[in-house]
């Protein structure tokens, strides 16, 4: 099975990418879903977040309170190396699980974290959606109505943007218009089915 990985730092496109493929037929598995189910109230990584930082981490209906958890570690690296150490198995097992069920000619797996994880093992070919880091800025904070020094922090957190475009095997740019990113990904997604049958 021909896997790809997507990725791309914050703010970059990512979501809009992921959503071309599928609407193309093609079996997306997202990595940030996957997270977020392995956190699930009464799952072994949630129990082990409640037991290490108590009621703090938690919302009244018991889902992760994910402002508080955010604000924890990405301003203490060892808490932050604590928690991947919790989830980031669990995510993996999974991923692998479900991009083994998948049906179409060839698959994505979504990952903001595709190299940095390790996850990139996982796949056949990376593609990185691409923007300036002003942009990714722009946008993030429009989206996500986060502050600026937060998103900033986010990107700090992540591989360096020449680093991941040098890992790449295809990249898109994608500061452009929606169509000019359509036009790029409808030209790989009809090479990923060649490569595919291959």
């Amino acid at each position: 099975m021909l896997i790809i990985g997507l990725t791309g730092g914050i703010g970059s496109g990512k979501t809009a990418a992921s959503d071309f493929f599928a609407d193309a037929g093609i079996q997306v598995v997202d990595a940030d879903i996957v997270a977020r189910e392995v956190v699930e109230p009464g799952e072994p990584a949630w129990q082990a977040i409640k037991h290490r930082y108590g009621q703090s981490a938690l919302l009244e209906d018991d889902t992760l309170n994910r402002a508080w958890l955010r604000q924890k570690v990405f301003s203490d690296p060892a808490e932050r190396q604590w928690l991947e150490g919790e989830t980031h198995p669990r995510i993996r097992e999974s991923l692998i699980r479900q991009l083994s069920e998948a049906s179409s000619p060839y698959a994505i797996l979504v990952s903001p974290l595709l190299f940095e994880s390790g996850q990139s093992e996982l796949v056949s070919r990376t593609l990185v959606v691409d923007v300036p880091v002003e942009t990714q800025v722009e946008r993030a904070c429009a989206r996500d109505a986060n502050a600026e020094d937060q998103i900033r922090r986010i990107i700090a957190a992540q591989i360096p943007r020449e680093e991941r475009l040098s890992k790449a095997t295809e990249v898109v740019d994608n500061s452009g218009s929606p169509d000019d990113l359509y036009k790029q990904l409808q030209a790989l997604h009809e090479k990923y089915l060649t490569l595919s049958q291959a």
